[in-house]
């Protein structure tokens, strides 16, 4: 067939080339062999597409199985077209089944994972259609994807319509680019900036508890969804971190991006159809509409405070996002200098990952404390030492609180923000024993290495934050086997804002209320971009 193939390319190339080949006889008309010679070169070109076809859908997979299966790895057989997708939704059970309260999830959320791990080991390869993925979870193969070898793998494009839900910002970049946003914006995530922002954050947690205290029964107890507060809660602290002094103009444009982000996600969720993000339909048209109101509102808003800077040259205070980046706009460099639409694409991807990343690890925190009463306690007291009668911790107060520190990684442990990320070989590349032909996917599955019973031991699925007490490097047989914010040079920029915010919201919870899950409570882990409580968190608070 390849003779053939060549054959072809080889025939076409003459005639397109051949000075001799006749293109019109004396009276002008297209000569009836030339026209022959047309349809012949159409009936190529369709010939070269089904080969083509052919070969990415049937021939290329086989080739691929081959060869992983002669290193010793295997994995259920690829189907055409579809590859395992239609095997993926079957393992995956009913979102109405019932769930213990059990942290044993990942047959739950991962569940093709779980199924093929058991069946085929650690190492194993699975089919997104015709793209093959290596599912990889040895910490050993971990540390040189993300670290000893990082520079031989990359992030995977993201797909429109995830782009249009996470913005294209610093998570979507590569290469240079995205190393020069990555120094510009950690100006932003720097420890000792964050902690300038300890009173703003403190604020709008008190308000916050104010608001819980109001909702008191005359027993001193309230039900609160915790779930939708803590989103409230992030946003308001991510608006303070994006924008600064220009907070209420800023809040009013992530209410237009939390509009478009419903859409977005709706679409996300849609049968994929090409081209039809493109058509007028009436969704797609209020969806352009927010995009358009967004990029123009933050147009207006960094001229307004690119103005403020320029009579302002003040250095007291945090140093806001949107601060750095229109410093970052006015270099003298041009190929540096960041540009208005990457200020704009950067707020929405800071939006997203900084509203759901932190509103969820409190969710998780505050379910599983609720669960473990002799664990709140243990906290309780930790802050009430540290801190005293103080309303709002201070910021040497954080980085005291070692046994809250324990309960988040812990959290973090067993609830992580993504559940898996995705490299690809940049050029044909070893790993460990492995030959991997440039272009392969590696699935890393954060979620089932939190979970892996050989590298946590047998109360994997316990909640014991004993286990970070010498710290992160001594919990598990390997310091790869936890990575709730990634792993070397990519890892989340926003995990220090996350970090204090969590230690603070949590402190500030614990001096002010005890806490148990309410009867409506539903365990229900699942995925929708992070993972979340299907069902909400219901906790009943008390008065201390």
């Amino acid at each position: 067939m390849t003779e053939l193939f060549e054959t072809i390319l080889f025939v076409c190339a003459r005639r397109g080339s051949s000075s001799s080949w006749p293109l019109r006889n004396e009276g002008s008309e297209i000569d009836p062999v030339f026209k022959s010679g047309r349809q012949f070169s159409g009936q190529i070109r369709y010939s070269l597409n089904s080969y083509k076809v052919v070969i990415n859908l049937c021939w290329r997979p086989r080739r691929i199985q081959n060869h992983f299966l002669k290193q010793g790895i295997r994995g259920p057989k690829y189907n055409f077209l579809l590859g395992n997708l239609k095997e993926i939704a079957d393992l995956q059970p009913s979102s109405s089944q019932h769930f213990s309260l059990s942290h044993d999830i990942v047959p739950r959320v991962f569940s093709f994972y779980h199924h093929w791990k058991n069946i085929y080991g650690a190492t194993f390869l699975v089919w997104f259609g015709p793209t093959v993925r290596v599912s990889i979870s040895d910490p050993t193969l971990i540390r040189d994807i993300f670290l000893v070898k990082s520079d031989n793998f990359e992030k995977i494009e993201t797909p429109p319509s995830a782009k249009k839900l996470e913005g294209d910002g610093l998570s979507s970049l590569r290469g240079e680019k995205w190393a020069h946003h990555r120094k510009i914006l950690t100006q932003t995530f720097y420890s000792e900036n964050l902690k300038l922002m300890i009173p703003t954050m403190g604020k709008s947690m008190k308000d916050m508890l104010t608001k819980w205290s109001s909702k008191m029964s005359k027993d001193g107890k309230v039900e609160i969804e915790v779930s939708e507060w803590f989103l409230s809660l992030s946003e308001e602290v991510i608006t303070h971190t994006v924008f600064g002094s220009s907070y209420e103009d800023g809040k009013a444009i992530f209410e237009l991006q939390a509009q478009q982000l419903v859409y977005a996600t709706n679409a996300f969720h849609q049968l994929f159809i090409p081209g039809f993000r493109f058509l007028p339909t009436k969704k797609n048209i209020i969806s352009w509409k927010l995009d358009k109101d967004v990029r123009n509102s933050l147009m207006k808003l960094i001229e307004h405070r690119k103005k403020s800077l320029e009579c302002d040259q003040s250095e007291e205070g945090p140093k806001d996002l949107l601060e750095v980046m229109i410093k970052a706009s006015n270099s003298t460099y041009s190929n540096s200098a960041i540009k208005v639409d990457d200020i704009v694409e950067e707020c929405k991807t800071m939006f997203l990952a900084g509203k759901y990343t932190t509103s969820n690890l409190l969710t998780w925190t505050t379910i599983l404390l609720a669960m473990n009463p002799h664990w709140q306690q243990l906290a309780r007291d930790e802050v009430f030492n540290v801190c005293g009668a103080r309303d709002t911790p201070s910021k040497d107060n954080i980085a005291k609180l070692k046994t809250l520190g324990m309960i988040l990684n812990e959290s973090l442990r067993l609830y992580p923000p993504l559940a898996a990320t995705i490299r690809r070989a940049k050029i044909d590349t070893t790993l460990g024993t492995l030959n991997l032909p440039q272009g392969t996917e590696l699935l890393i599955p954060f979620i089932g290495i939190h979970h892996d019973a050989e590298l946590w031991g047998d109360d994997v699925n316990e909640f014991n934050p004993g286990r970070f007490a010498r710290g992160v490097a001594q919990a598990a047989k390997s310091p790869m086997a936890f990575m709730p914010f990634g792993l070397g040079a990519r890892h989340c920029i926003g995990q220090n804002l996350a970090i204090i915010q969590a230690k603070l919201a949590i402190a500030m919870m614990l001096m002010s209320f005890s806490f148990e899950l309410a009867p409506t409570y539903q365990h229900a882990p699942t995925i929708l971009i992070f993972l979340c409580p299907q069902y909400g968190a219901p906790i009943i608070f008390k008065k201390l």
